[in-house]
């Protein structure tokens, strides 16, 4: 073994482990760290702005729109990004407030400024465009605004993870998706949610009680509903881990063997801030609050949704057989559930085991099971897993396969968008565009399915944190 490193492969201070000596040198050690790992951040969100950015101008039209060739150009030269793509068409450009005005029409196409986006990015998005007349300049303001975010999420990793959180800052998927849509702020309020729970904050920090720190967490977990929904998931298993009294059991109100009022304080805070901050566009403008739910509830597992189900059931997922359509939307929200289900239960046979509920692993696995599962699969959702990589121990072989199906992904479908935009013969025995693209959709799935048990039966880097105080 290395001087000055112990057998569990952590630095060796010199100072025993929980005491205030440790933490603070462990903190002292982490601010290099987390400066290198910040600036590793940026650097790849730059890189990841200079792909998107090739897309734009160098000339416009009348309505803001790159040219010349952007329709080719997207596809062909892989890109393509629904921030610049959506300038047009959701009256974006037009600077008009979303939602208000807004609603669905029969053919399913979004009006008077809703947006397919949950209300928080939908102002997001009106931020975005508030002074800029070209779709490079909201790709430019999109990514100003949204770069905190990441930033911010690189920073609350390294607190947790440490060098680890380096597999967030180097990630490929940062390149391909920081800016590909509006996902950066919703991946930091589901971090910023496990951070308070195993940080807390401010002098106190972790010794804060668990009821106080879960509740600024389902704070943060009910933003990320309303920015893309997914975090919501995560309230499950928070309050599985409230209710069996956090670390080891320890944070258990005097008396008591289950945190019942606690686990129900959380759920409620949780949907109180959900509904708190959709209730004014509801009231204002419900139809057009309302169209951002019913264009995710009609959109269908087509050729673009890169998703199982269109894939497993060719050809009877064309788009219009309404029967097959109508089974993948049950289908789909029942086995998500019942693999939410299973996640929460393998967890409490870990709690029964070892103490303490691993909500940090079941969240981590109820996501390969909607990422799997659910009717839509857009490349960028893998920005919601990378922390997941950082924040649980899961062998490199894992997160490097799934790196790779992930780029074959990535790269692969707007190659394969700009074959058959050219009318030319784009089967997977044609080239190999469409070959990567079936790389990414089946290596991705099957990744998630041994990713989920992974998660499940592996630690978290979260157990390595200094222990909460015993409350009285």
């Amino acid at each position: 073994m290395p001087p000055g490193v112990t057998a569990s492969g952590k630095a060796d201070t010199g100072v025993p482990d929980g005491s205030p000596d440790r933490q603070r040198a462990g903190v002292g050690l982490g601010r290099v760290a987390l400066a290198v790992i910040v600036l590793a951040c940026g650097v790849t969100m730059l890189l990841g702005f200079a792909n998107k950015d090739r897309c734009t101008g160098p000339l416009f039209d009348e309505w803001g729109r790159s040219a010349p060739g952007f329709d080719e150009r997207k596809y062909a030269d892989a890109c393509y990004s629904d921030i610049q793509y959506l300038w047009i068409g959701r009256s974006i450009d037009q600077h008009v407030f979303p939602y208000v005005h807004g609603g669905i029409n029969e053919r399913g196409e979004l009006t008077g400024g809703s947006v397919e986006y949950p209300v928080l990015t939908g102002l997001l998005i009106w931020a975005g465009a508030l002074f800029v007349h070209t779709d490079a300049g909201f790709l430019l303001a999109s990514a100003l605004i949204m770069a905190p975010f990441g930033l911010v999420t690189a920073w609350l990793l390294g607190r947790l993870s440490r060098w680890r959180a380096l597999i967030w800052a180097l990630s490929p998927p940062l390149v391909l998706y920081a800016f590909h849509n509006w996902e950066l702020p919703v991946v930091a309020c589901a971090v910023a949610a496990v951070y308070v729970v195993h940080r807390g904050w401010g002098k106190r920090g972790v010794d804060r009680p668990l009821r106080q720190r879960a509740a600024v967490a389902a704070v943060l977990l009910g933003l990320g509903f309303a920015f893309k929904i997914y975090p919501a998931i995560f309230v499950l298993p928070l309050m599985l881990y409230v209710l069996t009294g956090g670390r080891d059991g320890k944070e258990l109100p005097e008396g008591r063997t289950r945190d019942v009022v606690g686990m129900v304080r959380t759920a409620l805070i949780a949907m109180g801030t959900a509904i708190a901050v959709n209730v004014p566009f509801a009231v204002i403008g419900f139809d057009g609050w309302l169209a951002s739910f019913a264009f995710q509830g009609q959109r269908k597992a087509d050729i673009t949704a890169n998703s199982i189900w269109f894939w497993a059931l060719r050809p009877d997922s064309d788009p219009d057989n309404g029967m097959v359509h109508a089974m993948i939307g049950v289908a789909s929200p029942v086995l998500m559930f019942a693999a939410f289900g299973a996640a929460c239960v393998y967890g409490w046979s870990r709690y029964l085991r070892e103490g303490t509920f691993p909500w940090v692993a079941v969240s981590a696995a109820m996501l390969c099971g909607f990422l799997l599962l659910h009717k839509v699969h857009s490349p960028q959702y893998a920005l919601w897993l990378v922390p997941f990589f950082v924040l649980m121990r899961v062998k490199w072989g894992w997160i490097t396969a799934y790196f790779v199906a992930d780029l074959a992904m990535g790269i692969g479908i707007f190659l394969w968008f700009a074959t058959i935009a050219a009318d030319q013969p784009a089967g997977i025995y044609d080239g190999f565009a469409a070959q990567a693209v079936m790389i990414g959709v089946w290596g991705r799935a099957a990744l998630l399915v041994g990713l989920f048990f992974a998660f499940l039966v592996n630690r978290s880097t979260v157990d390595d944190l200094p222990r909460p105080a015993r409350v009285p």
